[in-house]
């Protein structure tokens, strides 16, 4: 990852780990977030919305799943849309 992508996963990383209380050392960039990874729903995936709505005003409401499959995919997306 390059400079920018490395702040913008830290920045989602850490908002993640506050909003869904979990703790950051269980977090890595390439863990999946959902199903065997880390465990997320449905209801978490629209806290993740929300968070990355109000940061970087990138809308992420019907976003194929694909984007949300771990920290990195979520870095992606945001980049590219921003």
């Amino acid at each position: 990852m390059n400079e920018k992508e490395l702040e913008v996963a830290a920045k989602i990383k850490s908002m993640v780990s506050e909003n869904l209380n979990i703790p950051e050392e269980e977090l890595d960039y390439e863990i999946p977030l959902f199903g065997e990874g880390i465990g997320l729903d449905s209801v978490d995936s629209l806290e993740i919305i929300s968070c990355i709505d109000n940061e970087y005003g990138v809308v992420m409401t019907g976003v194929p799943k694909e984007h949300f499959y771990n920290i990195t995919s979520l870095t992606k997306y945001v980049i590219e849309h921003m």
